[in-house]
């Protein structure tokens, strides 16, 4: 749990607004802050980074939450088609 500096528990309705505007701030969609979840877990799969890295760095106890957070993108499928593409013309 994350607290002010005080130790007093985080306003939500300040929490909401620091994200919003640091959204803006960066030049990306409108989104909620769980949204973040999903996209850093995408990113790690896109990544390639193992799923037991992930489920650590993520908090997570069991690999079925790999399946709800992680998205499957355009460029993870045009990556998987260019490896099979190469594999099936006797590339590496």
């Amino acid at each position: 749990m994350f607290a002010q500096s005080n130790g007093r528990p985080i306003d939500q309705t300040m929490d909401r607004t620091e994200w919003k505007r640091l959204l803006a701030d960066a030049g990306v969609r409108d989104a909620r802050l769980h949204d973040a979840r999903h996209t850093a877990a995408t990113v790690l799969l896109l990544l390639g980074i193992p799923e037991r890295a992930v489920m650590d760095m993520m908090g997570w106890s069991n690999g079925a939450m790999a399946k709800r957070y992680q998205h499957v993108t355009a460029v993870l499928r045009q990556d998987i088609a260019s490896h099979l593409g190469g594999f099936l013309r006797g590339g590496n």
